[in-house]
């Protein structure tokens, strides 16, 4: 009985201890764009006490496609990149965040026109070493056969270059430093879905949209309608982390929407709860799709892995209550065991030629074990069993062998 209501204490506790709420600790790399950097920070310092998940920063910042390399290895959990590095199947998806959109600019007294004559011999930032601008720019460069030697990067340091190619939200406060620049357009705007250039760059890059950045956005800088693309800023994960988290992040990330559009102003207001993943270079998280469908995680799922130790856990007390149990019933045979053998000893011990002196002496030992057998039954060192009652029935025939008068003993005795 003991042992039953301990196991029903352990038990009770280890469920106790499955339901109570610990927020899950996510690993986001940081970026090497200070931009997107201060994004992320914004993004965990929101997170509190309350929040379902915990996002910490990597100490060490990291280009888009290393990023992807330590989610998939497991250095970190979550990362930030754009929507248009090719396609690997340890990555899923978890939500877009923002756009980013294509800016192609040039000093406003550099002669040559719009075209792949501009990059040569060209100054060109095109963002850092890994960044989604300078993948960009270097497919670019490798379609209209620019050679490395036509150009030189540099570094926003270094002042204004002659070309930038960036891919950045519409923020026309990064551009107030250098008045000299001028946004170059990819076409005209009535040319977007009537098979110009834009139409094919979309086509080749399903991951690209049409995008309109309209007149005076940049103030002097955007004299006419400038027409580009837009690519998404997506949040991936390591494809087999837990559904269950990556549902908790997307709803954290929602709740807190509010607090992200007040922070980054014209950022986040297209963020809704019916984000589209449709243009996804990675497979959809399968916490990104039940969330999508509303599919909430039960309370098994969420906390599957501390209920697959509980059950363990429970396994393990069972068998070795089964066990315990088979150890006290082996004790007890052990026991009436030798009240057995005690009992057809005295028997053996007793032939003709004793004296009624032995024989009175047997039988007293006899009593003596019959009453030693039912103190022990009385105190639960042995049990009312099969057993036990053929060890009465032994002794009560060996007595009447004996010629003892006395009435038998039984189990109704006691």
């Amino acid at each position: 009985m003991r042992m039953f209501q301990l196991v029903c204490l352990l038990i009770g506790l280890a469920a106790l201890a499955a339901c109570e709420h610990s927020p899950h600790e996510l690993r986001l790399v940081t970026p090497v764009d200070p931009f997107d950097s201060g994004i992320v920070q914004d993004l965990a310092e929101l997170f509190d006490e309350k929040s379902l998940v915990d996002v910490q920063l990597t100490r060490e910042a990291l280009s888009e496609e290393a990023a992807l390399d330590a989610v998939a290895s497991g250095e970190a959990d979550i990362a930030l990149i754009t929507n248009n590095l090719p396609f690997r199947s340890d990555i899923a998806t978890v939500m877009p965040l923002y756009a980013t959109v294509l800016h192609i600019a040039s000093q406003r007294h550099h002669d040559k026109p719009p075209g792949p004559d501009m990059f040569r011999g060209a100054t060109i930032y095109a963002g850092p070493v890994g960044s989604a601008s300078r993948l960009v720019f270097q497919r670019l460069a490798l379609r209209i056969g620019l050679d490395d030697d036509q150009f030189r990067y540099v570094t926003e340091s270094e002042g204004t270059p002659d070309v930038v190619i960036v891919f950045a939200p519409i923020s026309p406060e990064r551009v107030a430093d250098f008045p000299e620049l001028l946004l170059q357009s990819i076409g005209n705007p009535d040319e977007i879905g009537a098979g110009g250039i834009i139409d094919a760059a979309v086509m080749l890059n399903p991951q690209f949209r049409p995008f309109v950045i309209p007149i005076g956005t940049y103030g002097d800088a955007t004299p006419e309608p400038i027409v580009t693309v837009a690519v998404d800023r997506i949040l991936v994960a390591r494809s087999d982390l837990d559904s269950a988290i990556i549902y908790d992040l997307v709803n954290e990330i929602l709740r807190h929407r509010p607090a992200l559009a007040a922070k980054r102003s014209g950022l986040f207001q297209q963020l809704s709860e019916d984000f589209d993943v449709s243009r996804s270079t990675y497979v959809v998280h399968g916490g990104t799709q039940a969330y999508l469908q509303r599919d909430a995680p039960s309370v098994y799922e969420r906390y599957s892995g501390i209920a697959e130790v509980v059950v363990t856990v429970i396994v393990a007390m069972g068998s070795a209550m089964i066990a315990g149990v088979r150890v006290f019933r082996m004790r007890r045979k052990n026991r009436i065991d030798k009240f057995y053998s005690r009992t057809i000893a005295l028997r053996r011990s007793v032939n003709d030629s004793s004296s009624s002196e032995d024989v009175q002496r047997a039988v007293r030992q006899i009593r003596d074990l019959q009453n030693n057998a039912f103190d022990l039954l009385i105190d639960e060192k042995l049990a009312a069993d099969e057993s036990f009652r053929i060890f009465v029935t032994l002794s009560n025939d060996v007595l009447r062998q004996l010629g003892d008068t006395a009435p038998p003993l039984s189990l109704s005795d006691t």
